[in-house]
């Protein structure tokens, strides 16, 4: 009797550390796997504005893409849009998913991020709750394991492509030049 008592306490003790083991898996899980979020150009700033690392936030206000928004309001695309239904080209999802960081999903500007971002940083590489740590920013590898998006043709022509109202013929190489921001300290 004794003896089965110890199996029958041993069979308890390996069922509740298996239940603690999967729980503690689970758990562990669920923040591995917790979803990325938006955290905002003015994060992205705190380590992407120096002219010795690429000034990346310099370079990305001074583009079309910063100002992509603001075109929105401009008298032609005021024009297009009174011409086809839109009441307010500012706040319509056809025009804000390539305007500006716009969750294609959910039909929301992203967390963190501010309209008049325009096309800002995570809108070409994703959000960066999960990679902005410097110790991780170091490392491309681990970088893009955490969620950064290295963008492609495929990424730009989501919104460059000829369903644009005001679509001009688009290279991918030439463009992707034009917006350039390597950092110069860093060895690829």
């Amino acid at each position: 009797m004794y003896k089965n008592t110890s199996n029958q306490n041993s069979k308890n003790m390996i069922t509740k550390k298996g239940i603690i083991l999967i729980c503690l898996g689970l758990f562990l899980g669920s923040i591995i796997s917790a979803q990325n979020k938006y955290i905002g150009a003015d994060k992205c700033k705190l380590c992407h504005n120096k002219p010795t690392t690429g000034d990346q936030y310099g370079k990305w206000l001074a583009s079309s893409h910063a100002q992509a928004i603001k075109t929105l309001s401009s008298p032609k695309s005021l024009d297009y849009a009174k011409k086809n239904g839109i009441a307010d080209p500012t706040k319509e999802t056809k025009c804000l998913k390539c305007h500006s960081t716009y969750d294609r999903v959910g039909a929301t500007l992203r967390g963190g991020i501010l309209a008049t971002e325009g096309v800002s940083c995570e809108t070409c590489h994703g959000p960066g709750s999960t990679y902005k740590s410097p110790s991780v920013m170091k490392n491309l590898a681990q970088a893009k394991t955490m969620g950064l998006i290295v963008p492609d043709k495929q990424l730009c022509l989501q919104c460059h492509n000829k369903d644009n109202p005001f679509f001009k013929e688009f290279n991918f190489e030439t463009y992707a030049a034009k917006i350039a921001h390597p950092n110069p300290a860093k060895k690829n």
